[in-house]
């Protein structure tokens, strides 16, 4: 197999999987309305932990590709979805919805290290779905009122998790990383080759 289905819209994941090799990639994306009328939605759960939250969303995602190719009959091969969650103090911190969250994303981020997990799932169909997830460390330095201002004021933190992209302005404020650098930007390379290879669409 040399095709694969992107169950994503971002083009970090789709550019991160070129650069692995992997050039015949369909986006095959649903929507949040198709995702709820599929199997809840992509809202964290009352008492969900974020990392089984991070891997049903994934999982979620592959589900509602496979059913799409069903539906219209697509040729076959391998499906990728992937979702990525900023955690702070066991808290999810999802899209910032306007400036005033942003800004307290931002605040709370502000001399504080959190959690990056980026769940990744691959697959022909539900029974074959594997999950792997990359679970990183990130440090902010302490920001000044004039810098988050600033940044928040940039298009930028608002269709990222937790409000911000490592590889965007938001770099200039990370004093440190432990773990995946792709995975902190959506796809980790690691975990998602590990998944991609038993069907032929890593060179090594």
């Amino acid at each position: 197999m040399t095709s694969l289905y992107l169950a994503s819209k971002s083009p970090r994941r789709k550019q991160i999987l070129e650069q692995m090799g992997i050039t015949d990639i369909r986006l095959l994306a649903a929507g949040r309305a198709q995702l709820t009328a599929y199997e809840g939605d992509e809202t964290q759960g009352d008492g969900e932990r974020a990392e089984d939250y991070v891997i049903r969303t994934s999982r979620i995602k592959a589900a509602q590709a496979f059913a799409r190719i069903r539906r219209e009959a697509l040729p076959g091969a391998p499906v990728l979805a992937a979702d990525t969650i900023v955690v702070l103090d066991g808290q999810v911190l999802g899209k910032p919805r306007n400036v005033a969250e942003a800004r307290d994303f931002m605040q709370r981020l502000s001399g504080r290290t959190h959690e990056v997990r980026t769940a990744v799932s691959a697959g022909t169909d539900e029974e074959n779905l594997k999950t792997l997830v990359s679970v990183s460390r990130v440090t902010f330095c302490t920001m000044t009122e004039g810098q988050i201002e600033g940044y928040i004021a940039s298009p930028e933190p608002y269709d990222k998790a937790g409000g911000y992209g490592i590889q965007g302005l938001a770099g200039l404020f990370i004093s440190s990383i432990s773990g995946s650098y792709s995975g902190i930007m959506g796809l980790p390379v690691f975990e998602t080759a590990e998944l991609l290879r038993p069907f032929g669409l890593t060179r090594l």
